[in-house]
């Protein structure tokens, strides 16, 4: 399985199939991910190659340990090794085929932003040519 960074400098390749993705709500991973939970998976270090890129890469550390890795170029968080194992960290937005994986876990829950607990009730856009204007008269 392949996958890359949205400007495409970081390149990775995960050897193996990745059944089994998981969602953190906490409030660390919603800052570096400016989205409402952060999807990603582990792998084995073995199984976890880079193509290209690794220069490209650089890392944020809290005193607290939780690392943050991105490219330098476009923005986008990269894969990183897992402190004290052998596991990479591995977004799976990155990644271009997930057909069999699917979220097994969601973390943190009782730390999800509070907007989130109601998206089961909102309108769903397809993004197709009326997208636009739909969302425009929701707003």
């Amino acid at each position: 399985m392949n996958g890359d960074c949205l400007c495409g400098e970081v390149k990775f390749e995960i050897e193996g199939e990745i059944r089994n993705l998981y969602q953190c709500h906490c409030s660390l991973c919603r800052r570096a991910t400016g989205a409402a939970a952060n999807t990603a998976t582990f792998v084995p270090g073995h199984s976890f190659r880079w193509v290209s890129g690794e220069s490209e890469i650089r890392s944020f550390q809290k005193p607290s340990g939780f690392r943050s890795d991105i490219c330098s170029n476009c923005g986008s968080p990269v894969p990183n090794k897992l402190r004290g194992t052998d596991l990479v960290w591995v977004p799976a937005g990155l990644l271009d085929e997930l057909i069999e994986s699917r979220i097994s876990a969601h973390l943190h829950v009782n730390s999800a932003a509070p907007w989130e607990q109601d998206s089961e009730r909102c309108v769903r856009l397809d993004g197709g040519p009326d997208s636009l204007e739909s969302l425009n008269k929701l707003l």
